[in-house]
């Protein structure tokens, strides 16, 4: 398995790293701050380094079991099995990933009961899909959105056990995609004080410490994608 250090602290940047395996097919490590690709967010993208040698890793991907790939630019030079790496995140896309994921959380906080049929994270702009016959203006939705985020709620985690959300079916948004299941627990992302949370649901993805790192942000598109289906794509305004 590739011990996942995003999971521990997002902001992490860089570590080093020995190489489990290493073919045409990527790299695989004991330990990674790339974040795989999964739950609408990009995989991470960034550099390995190692003596006389380096490599630029396109995308982060789920191995087999718990590994976690590393897919190299074609050509690239593969370091041997048992090398000792430096694994280093393009931070500036990360940083995007994490403030657009949190941003879609807030989204989904500002729209109660409808269910989320689809999403996609990006540096440059994300969406979410919701299951509504008619959502919010733009101009509503992107005055709300910098609202919650100038109020600087923090975000956090906690595991619960997987009876938990059996016994609280309405914490899962998603109608597309379940939370991960097997191992008994599942992980949740607070956005806002415990006793009252602005939104809690199961995540796996990594977010900001708290929304006033996002930034501004603006509702840039909504569209009908079906008699149910409603796109809402937000964007970035600064950094």
């Amino acid at each position: 398995m590739t011990e996942p250090l995003f999971r521990a602290d997002p902001y992490l940047a860089e570590t080093p790293a020995r190489v489990v395996s290493a073919g045409p097919e990527g790299v695989v490590l004991d330990r990674s701050v790339f974040y795989p690709r999964a739950g609408g967010q990009p995989g991470d993208s960034g550099l390995l380094l190692w003596p006389g040698g380096e490599a630029r890793v396109l995308e982060a991907v789920k191995g087999e079991g718990e590994a976690i790939l590393h897919r190299l630019e074609e050509g690239a030079p593969l370091p041997a099995p048992g090398a000792e790496v430096l694994a280093r995140l393009d931070w500036a896309r990360r940083h995007r990933h994490m403030r657009m994921h949190s941003t879609l959380h807030l989204l989904c906080s500002l729209i109660p009961g409808a269910g989320v049929t689809g999403g996609q994270i990006g540096a440059e702009k994300s969406r979410l899909d919701f299951d509504l016959a008619e959502p919010p203006a733009k101009e509503w939705l992107t005055e709300r959105l910098n609202a919650l985020i100038a109020e600087n709620h923090p975000i956090a985690e906690r595991w619960i056990a997987e009876a938990e959300l059996d016994a609280n079916p309405g914490l899962v948004r998603t109608l597309s995609v379940q939370p991960p299941r097997g191992t008994g627990r599942i992980r949740l992302v607070r956005i806002g004080p415990e006793e009252a949370p602005v939104d809690l649901q199961p995540c796996g993805g990594t977010h900001v410490r708290a929304t006033g790192e996002i930034g501004r942000v603006e509702v840039v598109k909504l569209e009908s994608k079906g008699r149910q289906n409603r796109r809402i794509s937000v964007a970035l305004l600064e950094g």
